[in-house]
């Protein structure tokens, strides 16, 4: 199984900056895609951003040209850097990792997931 910590949420003002980490342990050999997710209270999970294995980066449009996602495969850490924040970034932020294998000549995915990290922007 594989196993997904975040860090690095906290409160910021609007326009300011934050960078969260999502270091990953356990089984990562067949981590393929990796991704950001947000929650606000009342709304429905979205996608933030994702990154594959060959390092191709998609944004959700809200997020573009403002927030960053990488990853460093020698840390098994994705990180997603975040600029002029706005209050509506505010969410529960979720770490996933899309994971898969071959068996009995079929490929298995299942995703895993970070337990979240707050991340609250206002003045």
């Amino acid at each position: 199984q594989v196993q997904l910590v975040e860090s690095g949420g906290g409160l910021v003002q609007p326009g300011g900056s934050l960078r969260l980490s999502c270091a990953a342990s356990g089984s990562i050999r067949g981590i393929t895609e990796m991704g950001w997710y947000r929650q606000a209270p009342g709304k429905q999970r979205e996608l933030v951003a994702v990154i594959t294995s060959e390092d191709s980066a998609n944004y959700a449009d809200s997020v573009k040209g403002r927030f960053t996602i990488s990853r460093d495969n020698a840390k098994n850490t994705a990180y997603l850097q975040m600029n002029s924040l706005k209050p509506d970034d505010t969410a529960v932020y979720y770490c996933n990792a899309k994971h898969q294998r071959w068996v009995l000549g079929s490929v298995l995915q299942y995703d895993y997931w970070g337990q979240g990290t707050q991340v609250t922007v206002s003045s």
